[in-house]
């Protein structure tokens, strides 16, 4: 991963989740809709790298 800001083990963020895409993050699978559980990461992905300054690893 790239350099990254990380403030401290406390800090926190904040992200609001569907029902479905938290239950989908905790391993539940959706066979009738494949994208919860990705949309639920992008959404982690996109505040944690708003809130600490990080730019994800691009693959």
């Amino acid at each position: 991963m790239n350099s990254s800001t990380v403030k401290s083990d406390r800090d926190k963020i904040a992200v609001e989740l569907t029902p479905n895409e938290a239950l989908a993050l905790t391993g539940v699978e959706f066979n009738a809709d494949h994208d919860v559980k990705a949309s639920a990461q992008r959404k982690i992905r996109a505040a944690f790298e708003k809130t600490f300054d990080f730019q994800a690893q691009e693959r």
